[in-house]
């Protein structure tokens, strides 16, 4: 199999997930992520000079189609140019995710990173076995005074329907995200809010008339709280959930959370399902992409820079994910990983990340002449067991029952 071939592969592989951009866009676009997956950079002038040697074609033609992928197209040269617009591609890239995805769970998170004083990236990202893909993403500059909520209310507005409705979807803000508006409009949009609250404020259980602290709710490593009831006094912050309350082992203060699930549908150490979302800007930067060197600092141009990195990060956990779902009756082909890395014998689940290892598999492919290995299942891992309560908090929700009768 020739290089050429095995970049058609992917081009193709990228033009039906995306098929709303046209031919040169997609062409572009597979490109571009190719030669990032490759050299593990996403930098115009490292993946120009490998596609250039690698397709014998003139740098500078190369390297100009790279930067006109960025530009607006009032900035391009010629008639009847247009923009890659990123903010499109969102909804087929998680549809593409979902229709390799087996379960009919899915959990996202909302966050933010920075790249000094220059930038913020608001992402939505999607979790997935110790990892975390970036399926949506706004970039603002930094230092201006400014909301987010419009533009977390806009890529939820865009992502939802790309999900079944019949699918639990748990939404995960960090920490310093809550808000009383956003956990509405989470609801509105048929999700499953799992907003984190400090311990310092106050809520009041259903069927009772007082107010209580939270932190008199669960004030010992172990114990867990879940009970519908009103949640802060303020008119402007009320709001009726689900509190759901935990004190892990080795944790410093115990975990407050709202949401809409029932107490018997969900736990308080759900909210660890988000873990794995720094890993998605680890891939984007020291960890994997390289980003944090880039010079480029125009967000509309950032923002269809990071549509590339998406489309090769996508790719590099799913090979990752086939490599350590192992060998089936469809892909036979697939090494034993397991007892190759002697996980086998060992309680250990995982060495390395997916990225990586999906990034490993993907060079041991090609230098052995073999087709280009291309996204085929997700299969996620289950969210954790809703443990019964312990006895001695039921003994302490009675007593706080009789000290504030």
């Amino acid at each position: 199999m020739t290089r050429h071939d095995r970049l058609s592969q992917w081009t193709d592989c990228v033009s039906s997930n995306l098929p709303h951009l046209t031919k040169p866009q997609a062409t572009l676009l597979a490109l571009w992520s190719f030669g990032i997956a490759w050299k593990r950079s996403c930098g115009r002038s490292t993946a120009a000079t490998f596609l250039a040697l690698l397709l014998q074609q003139p740098l500078a033609n190369l390297a100009q189609r790279l930067y006109e992928c960025c530009l607006d197209a009032k900035d391009k040269a010629g008639k009847k140019r247009t923009s890659l617009d990123g903010t499109l591609c969102f909804v087929p890239l998680l549809r593409s995710l979902v229709s390799l995805w087996s379960s009919e769970q899915i959990a996202l998170t909302l966050d933010a990173t920075s790249l000094g004083d220059l930038l913020v990236v608001l992402a939505i990202c999607v979790v997935y076995r110790g990892c975390a893909l970036a399926l949506a993403w706004t970039i603002l500059p930094s230092g201006q005074k400014r909301e987010w909520r419009r533009e977390w209310l806009r890529m939820l507005r865009v992502l939802r329907p790309a999900i079944a409705r019949a699918w639990t979807v748990l939404i995960l803000p960090d920490r310093g995200l809550y808000a009383r508006w956003l956990f509405r409009r989470i609801v509105r949009l048929h999700g499953h809010p799992f907003l984190r609250i400090k311990a310092g404020g106050i809520c009041r259980p259903e069927g009772r008339a007082p107010f209580v602290w939270l932190g008199d709710l669960v004030n010992q490593i172990g114990q867990r709280w879940r009970a519908r009831g009103t949640a802060f006094a303020s008119p402007e912050c009320r709001l009726d959930s689900t509190l759901v309350a935990w004190w892990g082992e080795g944790h410093a203060e115990a975990w407050f959370v709202l949401t809409d699930l029932s107490p018997e549908g969900c736990d308080a150490h759900w909210y660890g399902v988000r873990g794995p979302s720094e890993q998605a800007f680890k891939c984007t930067k020291s960890g994997g992409w390289q980003w944090q060197q880039r010079h480029m600092t125009d967000p509309a141009r950032l923002a269809r820079l990071w549509l590339a990195m998406a489309v090769a990060t996508l790719w590099m956990i799913t090979l990752g994910s086939d490599l350590e779902l192992g060998r089936s009756e469809d892909w036979p082909e697939l090494p034993e990983l397991r007892a190759l890395l002697g996980l086998e014998r060992t309680r250990r689940p995982r060495r390395l990340r997916l990225f990586r290892l999906g990034w490993l598999w993907l060079l041991v492919q090609l230098m052995q002449q073999q087709p280009v290995p291309l996204p085929r299942r997700l299969v996620p891992e289950p969210w954790p067991d809703i443990p019964e309560r312990l006895d001695s908090c039921i003994h302490h929700q009675k007593a706080l029952a009789y000290a504030y009768m």
